[in-house]
């Protein structure tokens, strides 16, 4: 009983001194905020270095999976490769744990987007641990792949990607509409060429399949050329569908384009009163470029910031 008693009392103190911390660290909320500030933040110098690094670690994540897609590589730097796949790994889920930890929001961040991506950029590795069979490895060279959603974890560090995407949101339901009608236009047409050539001997258009799969290759000018009709009417129908395609491929970006507009002439205008650049987010509260505190202008003369910034001195 002694001797029990001395393995599990050092075990037991051990364990209530981790509980402790643990409870402290998770209860901490000056470390959420520093590390909020860090993380999510980009107007001090901590959180310019990460994002740098971030941002390094992401574009060399991604080359190390394009070169190991080339077989030399892979057969010669395959070490090489696993070393450094672990490296970024683990630091990617490091990173996607402390955004969990200092996030005002944890839930929320998990399931946004970029919560999603970061949460995708860590599993490929760790999958290795659950799939080892050799029928499942072309499965698991699929998942791998998955580390490419790693770029996109690129856009939420410039704010014209931040742009456009709000702008393809926004004019969501439009795109929508204009899809439908290009879908339903691309079936009208596969039908009607089956129609004029479907009977013709040795033609492929023998069903309507074949014909709406001619007419989106040729609705997006794309062309591959394995698809040919043969009849005058067919060739008439082909030129009109290729002209077609060309006023078709502007309209979206016109839609998109006219979103995006409305995106960036929404928002107000940062800019500082001291070297008078606007290139600022609203969470910046100070000046990227001289550190002078910002102001939103919204009509206000430059005597209303400079009598602002007296005060506050």
């Amino acid at each position: 009983m002694s001797f029990s008693r001395t393995i599990t009392a050092p075990v037991r103190i051990a364990g209530r001194k981790i509980k402790k911390n643990f409870l402290y660290v998770k209860n901490n909320q000056a470390w959420k905020d520093k590390l909020h500030t860090v993380i999510f933040g980009t107007d001090t110098p901590a959180g310019r270095m990460f994002d740098v690094v971030l941002i390094g670690l992401i574009i060399f994540s991604i080359l190390i999976t394009i070169l190991e897609s080339v077989e030399w590589f892979r057969v010669h730097l395959h070490t090489l490769f696993f070393v450094m796949e672990w490296v970024t790994t683990l630091f990617f889920t490091a990173e996607y744990l402390l955004r969990l930890y200092c996030s005002n929001d944890p839930k929320k961040y998990a399931f946004s987007f970029f919560g999603i991506v970061d949460l995708l950029a860590t599993l490929p590795l760790y999958l290795m641990f659950f799939i080892t069979s050799a029928q499942y490895l072309i499965i698991l060279r699929a998942f791998r792949l998955i580390r490419v959603f790693r770029v996109f974890k690129l856009f939420s560090f410039l704010k014209e990607g931040q742009q456009l995407v709000e702008s393809i949101i926004a004019s969501g339901r439009k795109l929508f509409v204009f899809f439908s009608f290009v879908f339903i236009l691309t079936i009208a047409i596969g039908t009607i060429m089956y129609m004029v050539e479907g009977d013709v001997p040795g033609s492929e258009f023998k069903n309507i399949p074949n014909s709406i799969y001619w007419a989106i290759v040729t609705l997006t000018t794309v062309g591959y050329g394995d698809i040919t009709p043969v009849t005058g009417i067919g060739k008439l129908l082909s030129g009109i569908v290729m002209l077609l395609g060309y006023t078709i491929i502007a309209v979206p970006t016109g839609i998109v384009s006219v979103a995006m507009f409305k995106t960036v002439n929404g928002k107000k205008v940062i800019e500082c009163p001291n070297c008078h650049t606007t290139d600022h987010t609203k969470d910046d509260n100070y000046c990227r470029h001289c550190g002078t505190p910002l102001y939103v202008k919204e009509g206000k003369d430059e005597d209303t910031n400079t009598d602002n910034i007296n005060k506050d001195n």
